[in-house]
Formats: C-alpha cells, sequence, structure tokens
C-alpha cells in the first residue's frame, strides 16, 4: 500500500497546524528581512544579540584563515582540533565543572547522553513538558520510560520508587515553550536520595542565568553532586552552533566511549569553535547583556499586565501569550505581522493541545522602544474572548 502523504499534509492544513518556512533573507538580529519584508522581530533565541557580532564574525574569520573550514573527520579519528579542545576547556570552567565534551548539535547530545548511560533494565524519568529530544533519547534508550507531571516533585518521587535498574531523571532546565525554570534544587534532592542522577538540558538558561552566565545551575548554586549531567547549546544565548555536556572526567570519558552521536559524527568546523570561544568571551564579560535583558523582561511583563495578556509564569526571555486556539494564534501573529512585527504562533504538537500561543522571545540587542512598539501592537490585536471561552 502507498503512503497517502496527500491526505496527512491535508488534515494538517485542516486543523491549522501546517507548518511552513519563513526565509530569512539578512543577519539574525531585531531588525531582520524575512520573505522579502522589513520586519521587527520577537522570535529567535539570540538571546545576548552575540549571532551577528562583529567580534564572533572576526573570530570565525580569523580561525577560517588558521584552521580552514571543516572538520574533516570524526573526534576520534583526527577531527578534534586545537579551539575544539580549547572551547571544551573554556566551557568546563563556565559551568564549574571538571570537564565538558563537544556535540554538533543539542539534539545529538541529548540522544547521545541518554542512550550512552542508560538501556534495558534501566530507567529513565523525564518532565512531561521536556524537549522533543530529550523525549527521543528516553525512548531510544530501550530504558523503561516514565513521564512525570510538570516540574511536579511528588509525581517525581512515585515514579522514582517504581524505577528498576540505573535510574536517569532528565528536565530542561529552562522549557523552552513555557519559559519556566525546573525546581532544580528540589529535584536534586530528591533524585540523589533515592539514588539516581539528574540530567539538565541548559539549552535557554546557559549565557541568561547566573551572575556569570553559566545558566541556570549557577542562578541555584548547584554542583556537579547535585546535577552530575549538564547539557548546554550554543546556538541560542551564544550566538553560534553546537552543544556540549559538561561533568566528572569519568562521565565525559564514558561518553566519549559509547555516546554513538559522538563517535559516529565529524566534528565541527574549527572555526566556528574559535568563534564560540569569542562569544564565551563577551558572554562574562559584558554583564550589561543580561542586565538589561532582565529590563527587558520586566517592562514586558509589566506592559503585558496592563493590556490583560494571559502570559505563563517565566522570569526568562521566553514569554509565551497564552491563545489556546491554534487558527486564532495564526490570525493574531498576521496581524503583527501586518504591522511589521514576526511572533511565531506555536501550535500542537510541538505544544499540547488547547494551548496554542504566540511564543515571544526578547533579546538584549533589543530596546526599550521596540518591546514599546510589540506591546502597542499586541493592544491593537488581542484578541478578546467570546462570551463562554474558556
Amino acid at each position: 500500500m502507498a503512503f497517502d502523504l496527500t491526505a496527512r499534509l491535508a488534515q494538517r492544513r485542516a486543523a491549522d497546524l501546517y507548518r511552513q518556512r519563513p526565509l530569512l533573507q539578512s543577519p539574525q538580529g531585531p531588525q531582520v528581512v524575512v520573505d522579502g519584508q522589513p520586519l521587527l522581530a520577537f522570535c529567535n533565541n539570540d538571546y545576548l544579540g552575540l549571532a551577528n557580532h562583529p567580534e564572533v564574525i572576526a573570530a570565525w574569520r580569523a580561525g577560517a584563515e588558521r584552521w580552514g573550514v571543516g572538520g574533516g573527520a570524526s573526534h576520534l579519528v583526527i577531527g578534534h582540533s586545537t579551539p575544539h579542545h580549547e572551547l571544551e576547556e573554556a566551557l568546563a570552567e563556565l559551568t564549574g565543572r571538571p570537564r565538558a565534551l563537544l556535540f554538533s548539535t543539542g539534539y545529538m547530545a541529548n540522544l547521545g547522553v541518554i542512550t550512552a548511560l542508560v538501556g534495558q533494565g534501566d530507567s529513565v524519568l523525564q518532565d512531561r513538558l521536556n524537549h522533543a529530544s530529550l523525549l527521543d533519547g528516553g525512548l531510544l534508550s530501550g530504558a523503561r520510560f516514565s513521564r512525570y507531571l510538570h516540574n511536579d516533585v511528588q509525581s517525581l518521587a512515585s515514579r522514582l520508587d517504581k524505577a528498576v535498574g540505573d535510574c536517569l531523571v532528565v528536565t530542561d532546565g529552562v522549557f523552552s515553550m513555557d519559559g519556566d525554570m525546573a525546581d532544580l534544587p528540589t529535584l536534586a534532592a530528591v533524585a540523589k536520595a533515592r539514588g539516581a542522577w539528574l540530567m539538565v538540558d541548559d539549552a535557554h538558561g546557559l549565557g541568561t542565568l547566573g551572575a556569570q552566565g553559566g545558566g541556570v545551575v549557577e542562578h541555584f548554586g548547584l554542583g556537579v553532586d547535585q546535577v552530575p549531567v549538564l547539557i548546554g547549546t550554543l546556538g541560542k544565548a551564544c550566538g553560534t552552533a553546537g552543544a556540549f555536556v559538561a561533568g566528572s572526567d569519568e562521565l565525559i570519558e564514558a561518553l566519549v566511549q559509547f555516546a554513538r552521536p559522538y563517535i559516529y559524527t565529524t566534528s565541527q568546523p574549527p572555526a566556528l569553535a574559535c568563534a564560540t570561544l569569542k562569544s564565551l568571551e563577551l558572554l562574562r564579560r559584558e554583564s550589561w547583556r543580561r542586565e538589561h535583558l532582565d529590563g527587558l523582561i520586566a517592562q514586558f511583563r509589566r506592559g503585558a499586565a496592563d493590556i490583560g495578556l494571559q502570559l505563563m509564569d517565566s522570569s526568562t526571555p521566553i514569554q509565551p501569550i497564552v491563545i489556546g486556539d491554534s487558527a486564532r494564534a495564526i490570525e493574531l501573529s498576521r496581524q503583527l505581522r501586518a504591522r511589521g512585527l514576526l511572533v511565531t504562533a506555536i501550535r500542537p504538537p510541538t505544544v499540547p493541545a488547547g494551548s496554542a500561543r504566540l511564543r515571544v522571545t526578547l533579546s538584549a540587542a533589543h530596546s526599550e522602544a521596540q518591546v514599546q512598539l510589540l506591546l502597542d501592537a499586541l493592544a491593537d490585536c488581542y484578541p478578546q474572548r467570546e462570551p463562554g471561552d474558556a
């Protein structure tokens, strides 16, 4: 029987869930050109405004002149260059851990770490709102897979009591669609009391949280004993690309031996590592970026409350506006775009059914005036609820 892809695509269109790729025709930043239209963007994850920073660009250019443009092989063959090694050392220092290991993407890091640490006869317990890459890693591992209620320590504890074998508790540090932080101190205590390891994917906290930008673990003052496995991505606040895992020497050595997405993948270009080293320097040196970003978050939340927007409990750059209905979310996104503002409508299956939203993301590259433009447009466009709506 042939695959009926036409019917599947038509069904997705009819449910207002069809996705299309906007064509970016400019560098990342607040002011972009998308599909030929100049827009003020509030939807990328360039939280510190480093993706188009001249010093980062210059570091990439110099790295390409010195090291070429390709990794050439996997890390274990002949693809582990000096810039890769220096970047791993810098990431270990930033996160306060003995060692770090580079991966080409965050998705690969999550798949690689989970499948290397647990397998058949073990248990992996995950927050229900974890990123798809974490869920996929858990399913692919072959371990007994269970999801606890979002940020619910009692729900986790009850599942830990039923866990078998080695047990890995997995959570996002900052949840990508809600913007809230995991209750890491409590999760860490419960996991450790039951002999489980806690793995945190801090894709959206690294760079934006903590006095030095070390992320959610630094924000809560936790060490490697409380959070043995820390994942971070470099394509968000760092403004470049790639990912890493940081932890003990034994953890990193185990991943070098057993993490298939690490073993069997060509390394990232050494020049990219040079660029990321520069972005890490800026991230730590220019604390004003986090301070300015925090001010913009506070400004947006105050203004949203005045308008009556339904925000989620988030103190991070991710500020979702819950709409509920997918068609309504798409229409509001369209109205904002007609006013020169780009805010993406997020719909199922990325978020649970009935919780479609506009995912506003703020950046240190935004100005207070630009945030006010967004608030003014939302005040004009925000759909009023009909009587009887939930």
